[in-house]
């Protein structure tokens, strides 16, 4: 038998968790108080949901859960490898998320605005920073178009952010509308737009010739390929030349409104940015996207935008939607690495209690475990306390508790600190 988890997916140390909890946990506080109310939906979806969702080179990660019984055998006989799968692991949280809404929309506000925190899966290559389980932090508006709605993503998801001490980083923003204006201006077809981008959301781990190798891959016609490089190859394009390329000027101009709001809004703490190479792998992005960069690790820690259809093809009609997902999984790393310890947490100590006197076996052996936990009562209020059953070697339970974390141990009518023995 193995001892080790399955490669991509880790175990996490009670110090661990106790961090994980408390970020989760602030997230949510932080969402909260901006009147966002979270939700939960399984972490299993219809196979049909998921294969139509628009996921982008996330619809070739889902894990399938095969049909059971009769008919898998069915399946199975049928010689249909797509047939013998029935549902799947969620590999984001958008896609519930526009099912649950389409489910209770008549019991929800308008525009809902929804926090969620849970595990997603995606069967991944396992490598450092990817995982195959891990959790995602959002907060979505549906119902509301306005760019209202982006201002206030950005600017809570930000303010969560540095309620968690994840300080100097940027955001970066682009919208579809523009960015395939400028596609279309160089001569790609409207059909092409969605698989287009997809090839250049790889820019930042390919760079411009990988880029362009995989357009020229795929077939896109030359010409439209070759005048899409010299654009991007020239380096950055502002926000003033992309509204060059869009006959319809109102997408850019509302980037321009959101980034005048937004830095407004931060008062200097971080800074939204226009970046024209921001795209998102997922096809079901229709308008604004954004990513959260961090500049002291260089690396995404966010990232979200507007998917305006996904929800309409549950209801079958248009209903707006907007979102921002933290990056859990990164933001835990970073904060690891700095031997970060979650505010506010106490400090852990032992009560020690005999076995024997438990039993009634020996009354001098020390507290029972019911007179221990009536210590532990009178202890709670300023530490988390752990019932241990004492050792005849002392010393050797001391010295491990210390190594454990605790800060001290309650033996014989009397609290100890090792803080203070060493003094």
């Amino acid at each position: 038998m193995r001892i080790l988890p399955v490669k991509g997916m880790n175990d996490y140390l009670p110090e661990e968790v106790r961090i994980r909890d408390y970020l989760q946990n602030e997230i949510i506080r932080t969402y909260r108080t901006y009147g966002f109310e979270r939700i939960t939906t399984p972490i299993i979806e219809d196979i049909e949901n998921l294969d139509k969702s628009d996921g982008g080179d996330n619809l070739n990660l889902i894990f399938k859960i095969m049909k059971r019984g009769e008919k898998l055998q069915k399946a199975l006989e049928s010689s249909d490898p797509k047939g013998i799968a029935d549902m799947g692991l969620r590999y984001d949280l958008t896609l519930p998320l526009t099912r649950y809404y389409a489910a209770n929309r008549d019991k929800l506000g308008k525009p809902f605005k929804v926090i969620q925190s849970g595990e997603v899966f995606r069967a991944e290559q396992p490598q450092k920073g990817r995982l195959r389980q891990f959790v995602q932090c959002d907060i979505d508006i549906i119902g509301s178009d306005d760019i209202s709605s982006e201002i206030e993503l950005i600017y809570v998801t930000a303010k969560a952010l540095l309620n968690i001490d994840i300080n100097n980083f940027r955001i970066k923003i682009n919208d579809r509308r523009v960015l395939n204006a400028l596609l279309l201006s160089a001569g790609f077809k409207k059909e092409d737009l969605t698989s287009v981008c997809i090839t250049f959301d790889k820019q930042d781990k390919i760079g411009v010739d990988g880029v362009i190798t995989e357009l020229t891959e795929k077939g896109f016609d030359a010409s439209a390929v070759a005048r899409f490089k010299s654009l991007i190859e020239k380096g950055e394009i502002t926000l003033e030349r992309a509204k060059e390329f869009c006959e319809d000027k109102t997408y850019a101009e509302n980037l321009a409104k959101i980034i005048e709001a937004s830095n407004e809004l931060a008062r200097g703490k971080y800074e939204t940015v226009f970046d024209m190479s921001l795209v998102r792998g997922q096809g079901y992005y229709t308008g604004t996207v954004f990513e959260i960069e961090s500049m002291e690790f260089g690396s995404s820690v966010g990232g979200g935008g507007r998917y305006d259809n996904l929800v309409g093809k549950f209801l079958g009609e248009d209903i707006p939607a907007v979102g921002f997902s933290i990056g859990f999984e990164r933001i835990f790393s970073i904060l690891a690495a700095k031997n970060y310890k979650a505010p506010g947490s106490k400090e852990k100590v032992a009560v020690l209690y005999s076995e024997a006197a438990t039993k009634g076996e020996n009354t001098e052996g020390g507290l029972s475990a019911a007179e221990a936990i009536r210590v532990s009562d009178s202890l709670n209020d300023k530490y988390d306390v752990a019932l241990v059953p004492t050792a005849n070697k002392l010393g050797k339970l001391i010295n491990r508790l210390e190594k454990q974390g605790f800060a001290g141990f309650y033996n014989n009518g009397e609290l100890r600190l090792f803080a203070e023995d060493r003094k």
